[in-house]
């Protein structure tokens, strides 16, 4: 009986695990949602290059998350063209990523409190090599996620449309940002995966300057994530701002933050509240000793815009994976957007994202539990790509009833598809996921959502001259 006991136990694990889906293998749907008995009985076989429209939402509910799902009329509308990409296509990513995977797999370890240590470079849980029914599985996708790869980092624009629905009207917010990868680099194997102009013993160097509109204007950022936040996910970052009406360089208020930090640019405009004056507050509009201390204090606060989602520390939770699931998701979208074309239109609500390609991929799908309390959400739902590790949909809950807060769709493109993107130095192909995109919609604010463009991203090593920008401490303040 034990036999046959820890025979079925192998079995489910092998069941669990059995990895992807065969390549090109589109789905066949049945029990869709709202059908009637006798339409519930046909099945019906999606197939690459299919066009859909916003009548067809109906067929696609088992290939979404429930929360986008039941939020459907803010992410599609009418008019979309979807097209339906690749079924579990196996993306090429670059062959210094996946050597480093394979040279260094088995080296990393959680411990019990999800911290990762012994990770040098490539990902550090090979997805085989993950048990589902393991305690540490959750966090181990949690890992996989935040070191999965992403070139050298992200560099370029963005565009910030941000959509208040009681207060206000429509904001737009215009920049440019960066990510620079400054560590467990799998293409750095000569200078021990790091960036041998960096001596600060970060993870990464992130930051980025506002454009417009002109009350934004010279506001700018960097954050610096430790390497020790691997150990402990209280450490905060190293985060400066640059308050254009001081001149002056404030350390961010905010000190810790879970992902890549974005200051409070809406503290001059109309959606956060109504302008705060130089000298005073709301609440003193008579001014201060300090004309300027409460401007700096709520500028520098973190706000949980533009690039939410991006990067997390997996530590600082406690994950249970909830299983895998087959899903449509825009890792690969093929239409442009800001800067290129700043006239796209995405929907009434402005968070579609329904008129592009749409993958079927096979996902894994986490909740993490805060440990630090205080924050926006309480609880966040991830849904993460099982071959690529890039992350799909986001969902965050207050434990309190489970209150919904934010839906998010992370939209993606692949860079082995564009003839013209940059090559490494030394003519490799990138081979790299640009966050190109971002749909979130509030559901605390009753229809609201923002939304983020980035379509000329590149994530190429930068040149020198940009290196010596993101990672000089006197950046931020130059030129103004």
């Amino acid at each position: 009986m034990q036999r046959i006991a820890a025979l079925v136990t192998l079995l489910g694990a092998m069941a669990a695990s059995a990895g992807l889906p065969p390549e090109d293998e589109c789905p066949t749907l049945t029990n869709i949602p709202g059908a009637s008995p006798a339409e519930d009985a046909t099945s019906y076989r999606l197939r690459e290059g299919q066009l859909l429209h916003f009548a067809d939402m109906l067929l696609l509910g088992s290939l979404l998350p429930t929360e986008v799902w039941r939020n459907r009329d803010a992410f599609f509308h009418e008019g979309m063209r979807m097209e339906l990409g690749p079924c579990h296509r196996r993306y090429a990513q670059a062959e210094w990523f996946d050597e480093a995977t394979k040279r260094f797999a088995g080296q990393a370890r959680i411990d019990a409190d999800g911290n990762l240590s012994g990770h040098v470079a490539g990902l550090p849980f090979p997805p085989d090599s993950i048990d589902p029914e393991s305690p540490d599985a959750g966090v181990k996708w949690a890992w996989n996620l935040e070191r999965r790869y992403r070139g050298a980092g992200h560099v370029g624009s963005f565009r910030i449309v941000d959509m208040p629905s009681r207060m206000g009207g429509v904001q737009t917010y215009m920049g440019t940002w960066f990510l620079l990868q400054t560590s467990h680099r799998a293409d750095l194997a000569a200078s021990d995966y790091t960036l041998p102009e960096v001596a600060d013993n970060s993870e990464w160097v992130a930051g980025g300057l506002f454009n417009e509109p002109t009350p934004a204007r010279h506001l700018a950022w960097r954050q610096i994530r430790p390497l020790d936040v691997a150990l402990h996910f209280e450490q905060p970052d190293d985060t400066f701002v640059y308050v254009p009406t001081m001149r002056k360089v404030r350390r961010a208020a905010s000190g810790w933050v879970d992902g890549l930090y974005m200051p409070r640019y809406r503290v001059s405009g109309d959606a956060g509240g109504g302008p705060i004056p130089l000298g005073g507050s709301n609440m003193m509009p008579g001014g201060s000793v300090n004309p300027t201390a409460g401007e700096s204090i709520q500028v520098t606060e973190n706000l949980r815009r533009g690039f939410t989602g991006l990067a997390l520390r997996p530590n600082a939770y406690e994950w249970r994976y909830q299983g895998e699931r087959e899903v449509i998701a825009p890792i690969n979208v093929t239409r442009g957007g800001y800067p290129q074309e700043k006239e796209r239109n995405f929907g009434p609500s402005g968070l579609s994202i329904g008129n592009d390609r749409w993958d079927v991929r096979h996902a894994v799908i986490l909740q993490g539990s805060l440990k630090e309390r205080g924050q926006e959400y309480d609880l966040v739902t991830l849904w993460i790509d099982y071959q690529t590790a890039q992350p799909l949909y986001i969902v965050t809950r207050r434990r309190m009833a489970q209150q919904m807060v934010e839906v998010g769709i992370l939209v993606s493109r692949y860079s082995g598809d564009l003839s013209a993107y940059p090559t490494w130095p030394g003519g490799a192909e990138a081979r790299v996921f640009d966050p190109v995109a971002a749909m979130f919609y509030d559901a605390t604010e009753g229809g609201s959502g923002w939304r983020r463009e980035s379509f000329d991203l590149e994530s190429v090593p930068p040149d020198e001259s940009e290196l010596r920008r993101f990672t000089s401490p006197g950046f931020l303040d130059r030129g103004h």
